[in-house]
């Protein structure tokens, strides 16, 4: 794959995301993700993300496990202020967090550290001030920030350059189009898009709810979209889709990939805990597509096409993205 820019790290232009590895997604396998996460490696794949959350720390423990020794071949990202507890921005808290997840990943340096939530009671330059620190300290390379706005985005630049913000974006969720996107252009901050294959909506492969296991993302927080009802109308939009997938011989999830690779600075970060789908979503590094069928692609799925919000309510009101 060819190489992208976070700060001073070069990356893969398509990352790997782990999380479903270990959480949100129904249980995963162990063996089987060691050996994705390997031959996610040899295929191409140079940008890796987990975070503490992501399995209470199972995540961080697989990856350290699996792939430790290949350590000088990727470049791992990480994120803290988010666990089973809810948020928090604690500058101490960041710093013990960031220690933890070192002795769980097996490395001395985590090269792109994020604040995975902004925690509203703390200001958002005393947990950036915590980040800048760890890169005093020689324990992170480059920070981040995760579904933040614009207002705090700046306001976090002013305290440390910030190298990456961490944002859901895909055809189908649109926030970071509202104005953050040229926020990042202006402070040359790198837009890493997770969910960019719409929690497989956009593969082809999902389901409504009814088909979901009750601790699945898409039943819970995610829910909006995946009722039957909501799923059913939005799914229409996806025969067009592949239309477009065949006219430019690629999968779905390639070209939902390649939309956003399209923009040539955006890092997206596909998850997945299957070897056949982590080779594939590779694969859109290589596809071009025209400006032309960037404009189809708009037309056809964008968030006044889709039914149904990207969150719950109670997510929707407490996401800090959403002030755009």
């Amino acid at each position: 794959m060819h190489k992208r820019k976070i700060g001073s790290l070069s990356v893969s232009a398509v990352g790997l995301g782990c999380m479903n590895m270990s959480s949100g997604y129904g249980k995963g396998d162990d063996a089987v993700s060691k050996q994705l996460l390997n031959e996610a490696i040899d295929v191409g794949y140079t940008f890796f993300d987990t975070a503490q959350v992501y399995g209470s720390g199972h995540n961080e423990e697989l990856i350290g496990e699996s792939i430790s020794s290949r350590r000088n071949e990727y470049i791992l990202a990480s994120k803290c202020g988010l666990s089973r507890d809810g948020i928090s921005g604690d500058p101490d808290g960041i710093i013990e967090s960031c220690h933890n997840s070192l002795k769980k990943l097996r490395t001395d340096v985590i090269d792109l550290y994020y604040l995975h939530r902004v925690d509203p009671n703390i200001p958002i330059e005393e947990s950036t001030g915590a980040l800048s620190k760890l890169v005093e300290q020689g324990k992170v390379r480059e920070i981040g920030l995760s579904e933040v706005c614009s207002e705090n985005l700046r306001r976090a630049h002013a305290v440390h350059p910030i190298a990456a913000l961490q944002s859901e974006y895909s055809l189908w969720s649109r926030t970071p189009e509202r104005g953050i996107l040229d926020v990042c252009d202006e402070l040359g901050v790198t837009m890493v898009p997770f969910s960019p294959l719409g929690r497989a909506f956009l593969t082809g492969k999902a389901a409504d709810v009814t088909q979901l296991t009750e601790n699945d993302l898409r039943c819970t927080i995610a829910r909006p979209r995946f009722e039957p009802e909501a799923f059913k109308k939005n799914s229409e939009l996806l025969t067009p889709f592949a239309e477009i997938a065949q006219q430019n011989n690629c999968s779905m999830a390639q070209l939902a990939l390649a939309w956003l690779l399209h923009r040539r600075n955006d890092v997206p970060i596909p998850g997945t805990k299957h070897i056949e789908f982590m080779k594939e979503n590779a694969g859109a590094s290589e596809i071009t597509l025209s400006d032309e069928t960037v404009a189809q692609l708009n037309e056809l799925i964008n968030e006044d096409t889709i039914t149904g919000n990207r969150y719950n309510d109670m997510r929707m009101a407490e996401a800090d993205a959403e002030r755009d």
